[in-house]
C-alpha cells in the first residue's frame, strides 16, 4: 500500500482539510454527552441553577453566608456584588428592580455584577462551602459545628451567636467548619449549595421554572447547532473523501494503463490479460473503497476514542475500568477475526482473476463451444470458478457478521455495567445522574470508535493485496525501453530494413527461435517470408517494430539500429497488419483512419478501394459510417482483413508489414488485392508473411525459413531451383504447371 502513497500527493491539502473537519466533527460529537449531562444535572435536578454563586440574594442571607468566609473571601465577594435598597436607588431603578426582585420591598438585596469565567469559578468555590454550612445550620442547627460539650443557649439565633463570638472563637469554629465540609464529596457540597440557592431564589422572587426553561432552551439550541455542525462536517468529509479516493483511483488507473500500453510482449506473457483487467478494475476499486473508509473513519475514530476516554475519565475516573475491560474484549474479538479472515482475503483476488479468465474464454469462444456442444462442460468450469469465489466470500462475510451482534452485546453489557456501578455511586452521593448518562454515552462512543477502526483494518488486507498486485505491474520494468539519448532518422525517406546476424529466443527459454538471420529489404522492394508452421515467420516480423528485442545481432531500419531510436519514431515508419485481425469499436471510417486521423474522405475511400473493400462498404446501408460491433462480429473474416489492410494503407508508411493477412481472402480478391497493392506501395518497403505460395510468387525477394534458420533467399524461380524446402512447400499447394506460369 505504501508504494502507492505517492499518488495521494496532489490531494495533500484536501486531506489536511478533511483532518481539520474530522477534528471539528469529533469535538462536536464529544461535546453532546456533556451537554446532555448538564440538562439532567443542571436543568432538571438543579432547576437551571448552574453554580453556587447567587445572582441575587437577600442582604440578611449574604451576611449569614459571609460568617463562614475568610477575610480575603469577603473582600473578593464585596467587589462583585452591589447592594440594592430603596434608599440608594432612584425611583425608576427601584421600580425596575422591584419587578425582578419583589423581596426588595421589605429587604435589601445583593445583586451580582459582571464577572469573568475565571472569577465565577473562584466565587463558586467560595460560596459552595459557605452556603453548605449555612444551609446545614438553617436545617439542623449549630450543634454539629460546636466543640464537644458546648450547647447553644435557648432562644438565641445561631447566626447571631456566631457573629457575637470572640474573634479567636470564630476563627477556630471556621477552621472546624472548613475541615468538616472539605471531608464531604464535592457533589454533595454542590447539591447542598444549589438546594440552598433554590430556597433563596424563591424568597427573592426569582422564578425557578423560568430559570429551568431558559437553561433548557439555551443548552438545547446549542446541542442542535452542534449536531448540525457535526452533520455538515460529516457530509463535507464524505464528499471530499470520495473526491480524493476517486482522484487517486483515476491517477492509479491511468498510470497502470499507460504502463500496460508500453509493455512489450514479454510483459504480456508474464501477466495474463484477465489479470491485467482485474488489476485495472476490481483491485483499484478495492483500494478506492478502503481509502474512503480510511479518510472518513481511521482519521476520525482515534479522535473520537481518545477524546472519549479523556471526557469519560473527567466525568468519573472510578468507572474507567469498565471502558478498559470493554476495549480489551473488543480487541480480543478483532484479533480472532483477523486471524481467521485475513488469510482468506489474500486468496480472493486470485480467485477473481481465475473467474475473469474463465468468463473471458467462454464469451470469446462461444461459437466454438456451441459448435462442439460443450456448453455443459463450460458451465461446470464456470460454476467451479464462481463457487470458489462465492465460498471464500461467504466465509469472510460470516466472520464479519459475527462482529455486529458481538458489538451490540458488548455495548449493552457495558451500558448495564455503567448503570449498575453508577447507581451505587449516585446512592453514595459521589455521582450525579447526568454524569452517569454522559459516561455511558462516552463508553459507547469509545467502543464504536474501536469497532470502526477494526472494520477498516479487516478490509485493509484485501486492499493491501490489491495494492501489491497493482504495484507489481507499475514497478515491472519494461524489457523494451527507449534509449536515454535516442538517434533520429534522416528526413529523407528510405524504408530499408536489414537483419544482421539476428538470433532470438524467448525470455526463460533455452533454445533459439531464430538463428543467424541475414537479409536486406530495400525501398520499393517486396520481401516475402514463407515456411512451415512454427518456422519463426511471425516472430521475425515482430522483431522489426520491437514487440520483442533481438537476443543477438542487429536490426537496422534506414541504417539505424531499432534499439537506438524511440519506439514512436520507429513505429511511425511502419504500417502493420497483424496476423490476428483486430477492429476497434466505432465505425468503418474511424477504423481506417486509426493510423492517420487527418486522412481525408478521399484518402479513406482510396485505401478501402486498394484493399478491395470499397464494394462491400458501399453495399451497407450507412457506408463508411457503419458501426463496428465489439470484436467486429458484424463482418466476415475476409472483410476484417481487408479493413485492416486499408487501415495500414491510409497511414502511408515507409514500411508495410503484412503478417499472414491474406488467409481469409478468396483467390480472386487476393489476386486483385496483390495487383492493387503492387501499384500503391511502389514507393515503400513491403514485408509479407504468407502461407499461400500464390500470394508471394511475384515478390522481389522471398526468404524461406526452416526451424528458425534461413533455408533460402531469392525470387520464386530461383528458389524453385535452389531450395528444396521451398520447392516442397510450393508443390504441396500448386501444380508444377501453375508454379512455372
Amino acid at each position: 500500500m505504501s508504494k502507492l502513497i505517492k499518488f495521494l500527493k496532489p490531494f495533500k491539502w484536501l486531506i489536511l482539510l478533511i483532518f481539520v473537519l474530522l477534528f471539528a466533527q469529533a469535538s462536536a460529537d464529544l461535546s453532546l454527552p456533556g451537554y446532555m449531562s448538564n440538562i439532567l444535572n443542571v436543568g432538571v435536578q438543579q432547576n437551571g441553577i448552574e453554580n453556587s454563586v447567587p445572582t441575587a440574594i437577600q442582604a440578611s442571607e449574604m451576611n449569614r453566608i459571609q460568617l463562614f468566609m475568610s477575610a480575603d473571601d469577603k473582600a473578593e465577594v464585596a467587589q462583585v456584588y452591589t447592594l440594592l435598597d430603596k434608599a440608594s436607588l432612584s425611583n425608576a431603578d427601584y421600580a425596575a428592580y422591584l419587578k425582578s426582585y419583589p423581596i426588595l420591598a421589605t429587604s435589601p438585596v445583593y445583586k451580582l455584577g459582571s464577572v469573568s469565567k475565571t472569577e465565577m469559578t473562584e466565587l463558586d468555590a467560595i460560596f459552595g462551602k459557605a452556603e453548605d454550612v449555612t444551609f446545614a445550620i438553617e436545617q439542623e442547627g449549630l450543634a454539629p459545628f460546636l466543640p464537644a460539650g458546648t450547647t447553644l443557649p435557648a432562644g438565641i439565633d445561631a447566626f447571631d451567636y456566631i457573629s457575637k463570638m470572640p474573634a479567636s472563637a470564630q476563627a477556630a469554629m471556621l477552621q472546624t467548619v472548613n475541615s468538616t465540609v472539605s471531608a464531604l464529596p464535592k457533589e454533595i457540597i454542590n447539591q447542598s449549595a444549589i438546594a440552598y440557592l433554590a430556597v433563596q431564589y424563591k424568597a427573592v422572587g426569582i422564578s425557578l421554572s423560568h430559570l429551568e426553561t431558559m437553561y433548557m432552551w439555551r443548552i438545547g439550541v446549542l446541542m442542535l447547532l452542534l449536531a448540525l455542525a457535526s452533520a455538515a462536517c460529516s457530509i463535507t468529509v464524505g464528499y471530499f473523501a470520495s473526491r480524493v479516493a476517486a482522484g487517486f483511483a483515476r491517477d492509479v488507473r491511468l498510470k497502470l494503463f499507460r504502463k500496460v500500453t508500453n509493455f512489450s510482449n514479454i510483459e504480456f506473457d508474464k501477466f495474463s490479460t484477465a489479470s491485467l483487467i482485474t488489476r485495472s478494475t476490481n483491485d483499484i476499486q478495492q483500494i478506492q473503497l478502503v481509502l474512503v473508509m480510511l479518510l472518513r473513519i481511521v482519521f476520525y475514530a482515534p479522535l473520537l476514542g481518545i477524546g472519549g476516554v479523556i471526557r469519560a475519565v473527567g466525568e468519573d475516573a472510578s468507572m474507567s475500568w469498565i471502558i478498559a475491560a470493554a476495549v480489551m474484549a473488543l480487541l480480543a474479538m478483532i484479533g480472532v477475526a483477523f486471524a481467521v479472515a485475513v488469510p482468506r482475503f489474500k486468496l480472493v483476488q486470485k480467485l477473481v482473476d481465475r473467474l475473469n479468465l474463465v468468463t473471458r474464454e467462454i464469451l470469446t469462444g462461444l461459437m466454438v463451444i456451441r459448435s462442439f456442444n460443450t456448453q455443459r462442460y463450460e458451465e461446470k468450469k464456470f460454476d467451479k470458478a464462481n463457487l470458489d469465489v462465492t465460498k471464500i466470500t461467504l466465509y469472510i462475510n460470516r466472520v464479519m457478521v459475527v462482529m455486529m451482534p458481538f458489538m451490540m452485546l458488548l455495548m449493552s453489557g457495558t451500558t448495564l455495567l455503567v448503570v449498575w456501578v453508577g447507581a451505587h455511586q449516585i446512592d453514595a452521593g459521589h455521582l450525579q445522574i447526568g454524569n452517569m448518562i454522559a459516561f455511558m454515552q462516552y463508553a459507547v462512543q469509545i467502543i464504536f470508535a474501536f469497532l470502526m477502526v477494526s472494520l477498516v483494518f479487516i478490509m485493509l488486507p484485501r486492499a493491501t493485496v490489491s495494492a501489491e498486485r497493482i504495484a507489481e505491474v507499475v514497478e515491472t520494468p519494461s524489457a523494451i525501453d527507449d534509449p536515454g539519448k535516442p538517434k533520429e532518422y534522416a528526413s529523407a525517406i528510405s524504408g530499408q530494413v536489414e537483419f544482421k546476424n539476428v538470433c532470438f529466443r524467448y525470455p526463460g527459454a533455452e533454445d533459439y527461435v531464430l538463428k543467424d538471420i541475414n537479409f536486406t529489404s530495400r525501398l520499393g522492394q517486396t520481401t516475402a517470408f514463407v515456411g512451415s508452421t512454427g518456422s519463426g515467420k511471425s516472430t521475425l516480423i515482430n522483431l522489426i517494430p520491437r514487440f520483442y528485442d533481438v537476443t543477438e545481432g542487429q536490426i537496422l531500419v534506414d541504417g539505424v539500429d531499432v534499439r537506438d531510436v524511440t519506439q514512436h519514431d520507429l513505429r511511425d515508419k511502419i504500417g502493420y497488419v497483424p496476423q490476428k485481425t483486430l477492429l476497434f469499436s466505432g465505425t468503418i471510417e474511424s477504423n481506417i483512419k486509426y493510423g492517420n486521423e487527418n486522412a481525408t474522405r478521399e484518402e479513406v475511400e482510396k485505401a478501402a478501394q486498394t484493399a478491395q473493400g470499397l464494394d462491400f462498404i458501399l453495399a451497407t446501408e450507412k457506408g463508411f459510417e457503419t458501426p463496428t460491433s465489439e470484436g467486429a462480429t458484424n463482418f466476415s473474416g475476409g472483410q476484417k482483413q481487408r479493413l485492416s489492410i486499408a487501415r495500414a494503407l491510409a497511414k502511408k508508411p515507409e514500411i508495410y508489414i503484412f503478417d499472414d493477412t491474406f488467409s481469409a481472402i478468396d483467390f480472386k480478391t487476393d489476386a486483385a488485392l496483390r495487383k492493387a497493392l503492387k501499384k500503391e506501395t511502389t514507393g515503400s518497403t513491403v514485408l509479407i508473411v504468407a502461407q499461400r505460395i500464390s500470394t508471394i510468387m511475384q515478390a522481389d525477394q522471398i526468404v524461406v525459413l526452416d526451424a528458425g534458420t534461413i533455408a533460402g533467399i531469392g525470387t520464386h524461380k530461383e528458389l524453385m531451383q535452389t531450395s528444396e524446402v521451398y520447392r516442397e512447400l510450393a508443390l504441396s499447394q500448386l501444380s508444377e504447371k501453375e508454379l512455372t506460369q
